[in-house]
């Protein structure tokens, strides 16, 4: 196992450092690790979590603003991804009967055969965490929900 001194060959001011340089590295191995698995599905990570937000809502219309509260990155241009995933027929879009400034997004039949396909697929994102125990990724939970919350 390589520790984060090891990986990036550097030296820390404190353990506090290195524990937020250690997240920052480890949250950019396992996003490309993500990536890696939908590159074949010709989607963006922001896509997917998209779509899978959308999925989630059971096949109630959601709006741009519940998309975006629940995104992993919060980003201003989550509309323009939203009418990419339109345009390539994963999503529909239609405008809302109670508030004409507001659109129903909802997921197509496409959009969940596509992460249906890609559900098949989980095992591949499981395996990142084979190294950690069950005890151990209830600790690990725990501590970076911890950390968040401070």
């Amino acid at each position: 196992m390589k520790t984060i001194d090891e990986a990036i060959q550097s030296r820390f001011r404190n353990e506090k450092h290195r524990a937020l340089v250690n997240i920052l590295y480890t949250a950019k191995f396992i996003e490309s690790k993500v990536q890696e698995h939908i590159k074949p599905y010709q989607i963006t990570l922001q896509q997917y979590n998209i779509l899978r937000i959308v999925r989630g809502a059971g096949g109630k219309p959601v709006s741009l603003k519940y998309i975006k509260e629940r995104m992993l990155d919060k980003m201003p241009d989550a509309s323009r991804i939203v009418d990419k995933l339109y345009k390539k027929g994963l999503l529909k879009r239609k405008e809302c009967p109670t508030d004409r400034r507001s659109v129903d997004i909802t997921i197509t039949k496409k959009g969940l055969e596509l992460l249906a396909d890609m559900d098949k697929q989980n095992e591949y994102l499981d395996n990142i965490c084979n190294s950690l125990n069950e005890t151990q990724l209830q600790e690990l939970n725990y501590l970076l929900n911890l950390l968040r919350n401070e």
